[in-house]
């Protein structure tokens, strides 16, 4: 990690006293999967939505080429639905040629061939890299959601059945735009700034990250031909269920081979050799080299179907040739994780699971109340201590939504749309954001904004219109907790999705002077202008397209109002403060047209595992605890 060549950020200073160790003589690199770069960004429209409009050019133009790629397959091919084309794994050039534009052409230099260790990171190292692959993985799901979400403009079933795929997309720009991270090592051990406990939608952004090498194949591995010493080497394993003769304990895995599998039947049809992958593993074993273990799992929240998890470190102890269920041979390899390791994450994915369903049989103790919101929301909020008697967070009246004055509400304004069988591009509101809607059929926010308009109340379109997300209310449960480091906190019991709607931060909202009044007698009050404006962040495309311009419209004036949370608040005021946070803060208005009195409406910045803490940047935090001293 000695340069900081293929990182998404060139300005930043990389830590200077990162110690990296080099294996034995053998580690080399493997050439990742190759593949067709979009073509070149047209210039901007001058409509009068232009930067929507451009921005929707620029998608369309860019992936005109790969797409003409990928229908080249045929529809029984594995690759089919891919946009661009993902290369057999068992194919291993040097490097691809292709084309950068009409009379040239454009080589990715493969790997380093070398394999290194990062070891002794300082905290302010972790920090360091933990923020390059928080943004590098912010970019690459705003890329895929707002792929997706052209698509889905022009999808029409009858023709095309095929589900648009956002992730290669965004993984064939990161990679023409140069945004590949840990090009220049191939790393052994734990990837600088990827945590265990990590949750990936798609294998592909795990490829972007360098995390795991593979789009298809379990076993990434650094290939016979590119090794120094000409023996294949190991560096991570996918678990997902696809081999019959896996046996998964957790801590201790016993591991199968791959090859010789039929795909659609999911059992072994052949023997299985010891080469490629296989021999990998078994070089891996006898050099003691450690490997990555990330499990995947079926997930119905998920494009692809799945979600991967990152479960730490793991060391090959034993291999053996054995007949497996179907009567065919196949190698196995135990696998033991390695000591002193953070809980792993399918663990804490499945005790979360639990928690779900049968909260006091899990933790007994603790529970102060099953729900703090005493049913206003519509999953319930639990609120957990284990840690003293302190069970102040029930006293207060838990507020769904902000108070607003009622002259608010009395700000004359044009109604809302007339679209009676649901909004698309072009209604009344998509026109009020600036011509387009804010979310994808998903709810997924496509991009932060100074503001956004819902539909309202003086809308015609049901309920279930896209446009209405942030104000149908919380959907996962939350869960306000006790720390000994940090004291309260909030995180999730379920899988939080990037982009996605937490909650609204609430209280009752007052004018600038009564502000004043109300600090003189001395209540809890939040000032919402001082937020930072990390709405800016999510959907920021700047490093892919030169002339990307992050959005001011629609727009309003500066917050002026503060926001009382002395008697009445919700579960969003106990959220944490961070500089790096993994939730953000985007003003929306749907049942008013005052700009001046947006709600605040809180969004997912990346993928949040269960149980881990929810964190704002909220501007100014108090000097000891680094969050608001409304949370004590």
């Amino acid at each position: 990690m000695s340069s900081n060549s293929n990182s998404p950020f060139p300005n930043a200073e990389p830590p200077t006293n990162l110690t990296l160790v080099t294996p034995k003589s053998e580690p080399v690199d493997e050439n990742p999967p190759q593949f067709q770069p979009p073509a070149a960004s047209p210039p901007p429209s001058a409509d009068v939505y232009s930067e929507f409009n451009r921005i929707s050019e620029l998608f369309r133009t860019a992936f005109a080429q790969t797409e003409g790629v990928a229908s080249a397959l045929p529809d029984s091919h594995p690759d089919s639905r891919a946009i661009i084309l993902v290369p057999d794994p068992q194919t291993q050039a040097s490097d691809v040629v292709v084309p950068e534009a009409p009379g040239g052409s454009k080589k990715y230099p493969t790997r380093s061939s070398e394999l290194v260790r990062v070891t002794d990171l300082k905290p302010n190292d972790q920090s360091y890299f933990r923020d390059l692959i928080r943004r590098a993985r912010m970019l690459f799901d705003s890329l895929s959601v707002f792929a997706v979400s052209e698509e889905e403009k022009n999808f029409d079933p009858t023709v095309n059945n095929r589900k648009p795929r956002g992730d290669l997309k965004a993984s064939a720009l990161m990679r023409q735009s140069g945004l590949w991270m840990n090009r220049d090592k191939r790393v052994v051990g734990d990837i600088p700034g990827i945590s265990i406990g990590d949750v990936f939608f798609f294998r592909m952004e795990m490829c972007v990250v360098g995390l795991h090498g593979q789009p298809q194949a379990g076993i990434d591995y650094v290939p016979a031909a590119h090794s120094s010493n000409g023996e294949p080497i190991a560096t991570s394993v996918i678990v997902s269920g696809g081999y019959e003769d896996d046996e998964d304990a957790g801590d201790v895995l016993v591991y199968t081979g791959h090859g010789g599998q039929d795909k659609n039947l999911h059992k072994q049809v052949v023997h299985q050799k010891l080469e490629s992958g296989n021999l990998a593993m078994e070089r891996s074993m006898n050099y003691g080299i450690e490997v990555r273990v990330i499990r995947g799992f079926r997930y119905g929240g998920s494009a692809s179907g799945k979600v991967y998890v990152y479960d730490g470190l793991y060391r090959i102890i034993d291999t053996w040739f054995d007949v497996g269920k179907a009567g065919f041979g196949v190698f196995k390899f135990k696998l033991v994780r390695i000591e002193n390791q953070p809980d792993m994450g399918s663990v804490v994915m499945k005790f979360a699971e639990s928690l779900r369903t049968r909260p006091l049989e899990v933790r007994p103790k603790g529970y102060a109340t099953l729900d703090l919101s005493k049913k206003k929301e519509n999953f319930p909020v639990y609120f957990y201590n284990d840690v003293d008697g302190d069970h102040s967070p029930v006293c207060f009246e838990y507020l769904v939504t902000a108070v607003f004055p009622p002259y608010v509400y009395n700000l004359g304004g044009s109604g809302g749309c007339e679209c009676v069988d649901g909004c698309r591009y072009g209604c009344f509101c998509a026109m009020k954001n600036g011509g387009e809607i804010a979310y994808n059929s998903h709810g997924i926010l496509l991009r932060g904004k100074p503001l956004i308009f819902e539909c309202g109340p003086h809308c015609l379109c049901p309920p279930t219109c896209r446009n209405r997300v942030s104000q149908k209310g919380v959907r996962n449960r939350l869960e306000v907790f006790r720390s000994r480091e940090t004291g309260w906190g909030v995180r999730s019991l379920d899988l939080i999705q990037a982009g996605s709607f937490i909650c609204e931060y609430t209280g009752v909202v007052l004018t600038h002077e009564q502000a004043r009044l109300f600090t003189m007698n001395g209540d809890c009050l939040v000032y919402p202008g001082r937020f930072g404006h990390r709405w800016k962040e999510w959907g920021d495309l700047s490093q892919i397209f030169s002339d990307y311009v992050c959005p001011s419209y629609p727009s309003g004036p500066p917050l002026d109002f503060a926001m009382d949370v002395s008697r009445m608040r919700n579960v969003a005021c106990y959220m944490s403060n961070s500089s790096s946070p993994n939730v953000f803060v985007q003003h929306v208005l749907y049942d008013h047209n005052n700009v001046s009195f947006p709600h605040l409406m809180l969004f997912a910045m990346e993928n949040i595992p269960p149980m881990r803490e929810l964190s704002l940047d909220y501007g100014v935090a108090d000097e000891w605890m680094g969050k608001l001293a409304i949370c004590h």
